[in-house]
């Protein structure tokens, strides 16, 4: 239900509606007039404030106060004697037109009133009944699109205003949401409204922006607060700058409670997009978890006996010619090399599954390091490694053998993409409160633009290197760091190459007793 405010002060200032009052009094005193000779005054000023009321009830405040002069008047002109006359024999009279005037203008004010908020009870009832329809059907929305859609066709109802709503990009740029093209063309937003959407947006601030209007009509500016953010910004234009019922700033209270109802359905829009995005995700991170269990936990044991063989063949000394020999060792590493991503692969599987408990020690940092390149050793063979630790460093808490595969993980990734006879160096020391180690090598270091993803599973610095592998040596570091607590990143040092680093926290070693014996020994 429209209120129509336009309508309503037309007939209060309007002159048909002046005319319509004095018409009314007329007629009252044309009805009253044979009817004189039986009836008293009293009840002929009765019948006067009787049109007082109605001109009050259907015409409003300013017809009525017409109605109660010009009633007072016409009673005096044709009623009190002398008649056809303003002259009083009586000075009595004088009292009886102060108190018939006094009462008319209080009857008219009290009656106009009385409608005035009956009037407002009745459109605040039509607004709450339509907030209700909208709730309940922005309740069951699917699209942003069906939500706009229903939310402008009741602003259109309510106030016969247009609505246009700005919604922010993946770059936080806001964009109109047109319903289709002919929306598009219809609300096409000055700068000067993009500007004040734009402010709107940051502070959260409604504006009622006349001045934007142009020559279509007014313009309020919502903000769209959501429980997280700001959701967007919600522009109402009135159709007409001249109709007095397209004043926005008068509906304030309703147009919020428009802006929150349609905010909240945006963002349950917004959640159940997102709960659906990360359901299917855990889905397929889960199936790719299970097929990757299995794949390597089946392809493990034959492997394992292959190489087996393979390393019996190459050791058995009644292979006597070279070609032999040189075939049967390439198998025993190519089966050591097919393994070990076997089991890249089976620790990743495991590691996304949660099923892998850290068994922290604390101990020297040196030492992990040591093994690891003696277990890196076949890989390095042509490399040299140049480690740089830092003195002054303390015990860490860590699981030493998974930490021991990180290292190795980096070691050879270190080795596969850098020329032979380089030099790959590995360097540790105390940065605040945790401890940096760093692989560098002198390759031609990580593709900039792939910088962010070679920590990802089955993603490779190099898409189309020469070098084997899938990509699960990083993903595999990056886990097992992000489990004690650590952090992992890549970068191109400025002297050239590759180096990835990562962090561990430092902690604070416990304390080391003596035995006592030692102790009486040393003094």
């Amino acid at each position: 239900m429209k209120t129509d405010t336009a309508a309503v002060a037309k007939t209060e200032n309007g002159w048909p509606s002046h005319l319509a009052a004095t018409g009314l009094c007329v007629a009252v005193a044309l009805v009253s007039w044979p009817l004189a000779r039986w009836l008293d005054l009293a009840n002929i000023v009765m019948l006067f404030l009787l049109a007082v009321v109605i001109a009050a009830v259907r015409l409003g405040r300013g017809p009525a106060i017409v109605a109660a002069f010009l009633s007072v008047a016409l009673f005096d002109f044709f009623f009190v004697p002398p008649q056809f006359s303003f002259a009083v024999n009586d000075v009595q009279y004088l009292v009886t037109f102060a108190v018939m005037l006094v009462v008319a203008l209080i009857i008219g004010q009290l009656t106009t009133s009385l409608k005035a908020r009956a009037d407002d009870a009745v459109a605040r009832a039509a607004e709450q009944s339509g907030l209700y329809r909208l709730a309940q059907e922005l309740a069951g929305t699917l699209t942003v699109t069906h939500t706009i859609s229903a939310t402008a066709a009741f602003v259109a109802q309510q106030l016969g205003a247009h609505l246009a709503v700005l919604l922010p990009d993946a770059q936080d740029e806001l964009q109109l949401a047109a319903l289709d093209e002919g929306d598009a063309k219809r609300y096409q937003l000055s700068a000067n409204e993009r500007a004040a959407a734009r402010a709107v947006y940051h502070s959260a601030t409604t504006v009622d922006a006349p001045e934007l209007g142009r020559d279509d009509g007014e313009r309020m500016l919502l903000p769209l607060i959501g429980a997280t953010r700001s959701r967007g910004v919600m522009i109402v234009a009135a159709a007409s700058r001249a109709s007095a019922q397209q004043k926005l700033s008068a509906h304030g209270a309703l147009l919020r409670a428009v802006a929150s109802l349609f905010t909240t359905a945006i963002e349950r829009l917004h959640y159940v997009d997102v709960a659906s995005k990360s359901e299917l995700e855990m889905q397929s991170e889960r199936l790719r978890a299970s097929i990757l269990a299995a794949i390597s936990h089946d392809v493990r044991t034959p492997l394992t006996a292959l190489y087996g063989l393979a390393d019996t063949l190459a050791s058995d000394p009644a292979l006597t010619t070279p070609q032999t020999h040189d075939t049967a060792i390439n198998m025993r590493d190519q089966a050591m090399q097919l393994n070990n991503m076997v089991t890249n692969l089976l620790d990743m599987a495991r590691l996304q599954a949660g099923r892998v408990t850290l068994r922290r020690e604390w101990q020297p940092l040196d030492e992990v390091v040591g093994a690891s390149i003696r277990f890196a050793a076949p890989a390095l063979k042509l490399r040299h490694v140049k480690t740089s630790l830092a003195p002054d460093l303390p015990l860490v808490n860590i699981d030493a053998v998974l930490m021991e595969r990180v290292l190795c993980n980096l070691l050879e990734n270190a080795a596969k993409y850098s020329p032979d006879a380089s030099v790959i160096a590995l360097a540790a020391r105390a940065l605040g409160s945790d401890i940096e180690v760093s692989i560098a090598n002198a390759g031609k270091g990580f593709a900039p633009d792939r910088m962010a993803q070679i920590f990802t599973l089955f993603e490779r610095g190099e898409p189309e290197a020469h070098a084997s592998g899938m990509g699960v040596g990083l993903a595999i570091c990056r886990a097992i760091v992000e489990a004690h607590g650590g952090r992992i990143n890549a970068s191109n040092p400025p002297e050239g190459g590759a180096c990835v680093s990562f962090t561990l926290p430092r902690g604070v070693p416990p304390d080391i007793e003596l035995d006592a014996g030692l102790e009486a020994g040393a003094t």
